[in-house]
């Protein structure tokens, strides 16, 4: 039962930005979490941290070891990468707009609200409170960007109500060290960038860009010889200079006077770096440049220092890369019609990271070859279904979308998309040949997919249009089942022909559950007419038997071994059946296990509503002891089938984003009006690019429309095992949440003595005895010594061990070759093992093959996976090794 949280498939990016560490590894959010991507290895894993809401901004300490993660109720969260753990936690009563490390490490910027917060770093040592506040700086204005100087004393700032740069010293240096200000923007600054003369090593350029697509290059000309301060001009604003007798830096309401800096004392010409050089000297607007995007504005942007290139995103889905100081134009691509909402560069400038919230879309792009290095797509409507292949190393995820995605779990990448589908996709199958995909639709298809091909090479139809809610295939492959929304009817169709053979009619209600047992012919359905019905299809008998209920049936699912069926009502209870005797054994009660969340137009308590109080999903444990159930709740509850009792509840999210989240609403935010959160006050459409037309096209503005103010509701509409038994998948609001068995270490001795001891494993290894070490291993249980031992028998004494093991630690002993073939190169010595067991136990083995099943699909998987990438290895060598040998023959003529 040991299952944790280890990644999250179907949704790569939702919105805020995106950053680079270590040059090949990508960060990014993912509603309340944060996803890790390693570019090298083409791998994503997702930090099994959360924050309270949907995080829209993050930062990482230059060294990549530390990651601050920002949500929208402004409560922050600093996370070890490499520990994968929260090391502190802080809030703020403002919204936190951006968020930067300084070059070196030791402070952080927060734009909050109006206000430049400098905090310094802290570390991984535990303290009371890790966060200690350096300064806080007024801007006047609601903070969009900043930037930091290569030597981490200078902040440079964006705002957008005044449109204004601000330029900062970090260093207090009381009236005299008051902001510079770069004027004459006529839209809210997107980003600002300091620039470095490459000679000299220090900032002489500030570029600021502005969402109407124009960018402005300042220059810094410093002090006249003699020392004596020029009165500086308002950059930006050439029509002022005339009449402009003083630069006024404001900072806590105070102007500081021109004539109050000419007494300064300078020394040959030259002021001290120390004293705020760049926020007293003279700089001037160089140029400035527009994108020339007509109707878009600029959303995001990036400057590399080192390369001196400017990245810019409209919100036409364009984006261009700039060369700079002279603006000339390198690329402009689109890569999408919606928003692009974060450009960023890698460490090297050679690869750019975009990212679009409205499509789930997250692209690194290298400029100079013009190739995709990381090209991901998620779902953006809800994932309804989910298959796994049955090596468990494919999951096909069907959506709202129309799309079909397959995705590969060890990686946590979608590696091919579907999209012929026209309406929502419901069900999904994967074929006993792992080759082969089903999905069906409301679109009245089922569909067959060619996963070598990538292709629908079959599709099946009815004589007239039908939706279809459920999909199955009996275990041979000959035969698919479809049950529908509409008519009330099961059709059955020849996968080889693709004809249709039969319909299957008595239900009086949708057909929303279809499964064949695994052992036979009988299909197994579920009605919302509160029937769960039996049906011979190759006998064509049709219904063989019926199990009545008081309420509708939502869902039914064959136990692995096919001898007992388990299906939810409406009520809240779980029924099991025995399908041979027709006979009902065991029936849970989940409606209590199941309730929680309040929605936010609720006009009850938890306790008291009765909405979202039944399971609509089941999945059956590998080797078919235990169940999972989930609904329209936060939870998923497993529950032990025997004893009839609730083993545990996984929360899925606790992203307060979401609808359903809370059991109990916050009563200060209760108005006469309702709920505060419910209340549009904002007026977020020319900010967001959203117009009214599109709004009414989407349905925000009718009445009764989005009463939760577009919420999403949080649901579990799916659930599937692995057929390895060591993960699962749930298809949640949230995206695909994938646990798995928590291989950290857990004291779980299988046969504890007083002798059972890791001295005693050692003694007998010592001694030369692999034998009596290893079934002490076994039966103490420890990973570690279990594989210490199994490499200290000799290949030569594998024949005489393996027979010595005694049957009930098969399963453990299986387990043990499954996990070592995923990290161990000794692909023959654990074939050996694995070859003389099924020699010597193989009648034990073929009886107990329920309960041993899962621990050989996880041995199954390990090996299919070893031998796809020995095939791939030896098919590309043989080519090489034909033209080496090619080219020394003919050397030697």
């Amino acid at each position: 039962m040991n299952f944790r949280f280890q990644n999250l498939l179907g949704a790569p990016y939702r919105g805020g930005n995106a950053i680079v560490i270590n040059d090949k590894t990508l960060v990014s959010p993912v509603g309340n979490r944060v996803a890790v991507t390693d570019l090298i290895k083409s791998e994503t894993l997702t930090i099994p941290c959360e924050t309270s809401a949907n995080i829209n901004r993050i930062a990482a300490s230059p060294n990549g070891l530390f990651l601050f993660a920002v949500d929208e109720n402004s409560r922050c969260i600093f996370i070890n990468v490499l520990q994968k753990v929260i090391l502190h936690r802080i809030s703020f009563d403002k919204p936190v707009s951006v968020v930067k490390f300084c070059p070196d490490g030791s402070l952080i910027a927060i734009g909050v609200g109006k206000f430049v917060e400098i905090w310094k770093s802290p570390g991984s040592k535990k303290r009371f409170f890790a966060f200690e506040r350096v300064r806080k700086i007024d801007c006047k204005s609601k903070i969009t960007a900043l930037d930091w100087s290569p030597d981490s004393k200078y902040l440079i700032v964006g705002s957008k109500e005044d449109l204004t740069a601000r330029l900062i010293c970090v260093e207090k240096l009381g009236k005299l060290g008051r902001p510079y200000l770069f004027l004459g923007h006529r839209a809210s600054l997107v980003g600002v960038f300091f620039g470095v003369d490459k000679k000299l090593n220090k900032v002489n350029k500030v570029y600021s860009i502005t969402r109407d697509c124009m960018i402005f290059s300042w220059g810094f000309t410093g002090y006249e010889g003699n020392g004596e301060f020029l009165e500086p001009l308002s950059p930006g604003t050439p029509e002022q200079r005339e009449n402009q007798s003083e630069a006024m830096d404001v900072e806590n309401d105070s102007i500081v006077n021109v004539k109050e800096r000419k007494n300064l004392d300078f020394q040959d010409g030259n002021m001290d770096e120390e004293c705020g050089f760049l926020v007293r000297g003279k700089w001037e607007l160089l140029r400035k440049d527009n994108f020339m995007q007509q109707q878009a504005r600029l959303t995001a942007c990036d400057y590399h220092r080192g390369l001196e290139l400017v990245v810019v995103g409209f919100s036409n889905g364009v984006f261009g890369l700039y060369q700079m100081p002279d603006f000339i134009c390198l690329h402009l691509l689109s890569i999408s019609r919606e928003k692009i909402t974060t450009a960023v560069f890698n460490d090297l400038g050679n690869w750019l990271t975009f990212g679009c919230a409205k499509l789930g879309q997250l692209l690194v792009w290298e400029w100079r070859s013009e190739s995709y290095i990381l090209k991901q797509q998620g779902h953006y409507f809800d994932v309804n279904c989910l298959a796994y292949s049955p090596d468990s190393q494919l999951l096909a995820t069907g959506a709202d979308d129309n799309k079909i995605k397959v995705w590969t779990v060890s990686s946590g990448f979608c590696f091919v998309t579907f999209s012929e589908h026209t309406n929502a996709v419901t069900a999904l199958h994967f074929m006993a040949n792992n080759n082969c995909l089903l999905s069906a639709s409301l679109d009245g298809t089922l569909r067959a997919w060619d996963l070598f091909r990538y292709r629908n090479f079959r599709t099946f139809t009815t004589p007239s249009p039908r939706q279809f809610v459920s999909l199955t295939a009996d275990p041979a492959g000959e035969v698919i089942c479809a049950g529908t929304l509409d008519s009330f009817e099961i059709f059955v169709w020849s996968m080889k022909t693709g004809k249709l053979l039969d319909t299957l009619s008595g239900h009086e209600g949708p057909v929303h559950g279809l499964m064949f047992s695994p052992t036979n012919a009988i299909l197994a359905s579920s009605s919302w007419d509160k029937s769960v019905r039996l049906w011979d299809v190759f006998e064509g008998k049709g219904a063989v038997e019926t199990f009545s209920h008081t309420h509708d049936v939502l869902t039914v699912v064959y136990r692995p071994d096919g001898k007992q069926l388990a299906c939810s009502t409406l009520e809240g209870n779980i029924h099991f059946w025995d399908p041979i005797d027709g006979q009902l054994m065991y029936a849970i009660e989940g409606r209590r296990d199941i309730a929680g969340g309040r929605l936010m137009t609720d006009r009850r308590s938890v306790a008291n509503s009765s909405s979202g109080k039944c399971f609509t999903t089941l999945c059956y444990t590998a080797d078919g002891s235990y169940i999972l159930a989930g609904g329209n709740s936060k939870y998923i509850c497993l529950y032990d089938i025997a004893d009839q009792v609730l083993l545990r509840r996984f929360q899925i999210t606790h992203n307060l984003s979401l609808d359903g989240v809370l059991d109990f609403l916050n009563s200060k935010r209760m108005t006469e009006a309702g709920p505060l959160d419910l209340i549009d006050d904002e007026n977020s459409d020319v900010e967001e690019g959203i117009d009214k037309q599109t709004r009414k096209k989407l349905g925000y503005d009718l009445p009764g429309a989005m009463p939760n103010r577009g919420r999403p509701v949080i649901r579990t509409k799916c659930l599937k095992f692995a057929p390895t038994g060591r993960s699962w998948a749930a298809a949640t609001t949230e995206g695909v949440l994938i646990y798995s068995i928590d291989d950290s270490f857990m004291f779980d001795p299988t046969d504890l003595d007083v002798d059972v001891t890791p001295e005693a494993v050692n003694r007998a290894l010592s001694e030369d005895q692999p034998r009596r070490g290893l079934v002490l291993s076994l039966r103490l249980n420890e990973d570690s010594l279990i594989k210490k031992c199994i490499f200290s028998v000799t290949p030569t004494d594998i024949p005489a061990v393996a027979p010595s093991i005694p049957v009930r630690y098969l399963q453990r002993l299986i387990e043990a070759f499954a996990d070592l073939l995923e990290s161990c190169p000794h692909l023959e010595f654990i074939l050996r093992w694995c070859q003389e067991l099924c020699k010597t136990h193989g009648l034990y083995i073929q009886q107990n093959s329920r309960s041993l099943l899962p621990a050989l699909k996880s041995l199954q998987k390990a090996i299919t996976r070893l031998h796809q990438d020995l095939s791939d290895t030896c098919s590309s060598n043989e080519y090489l090794l034909q033209y080496l040998c090619s080219a020394s023959t003919k050397k030697m003529e």
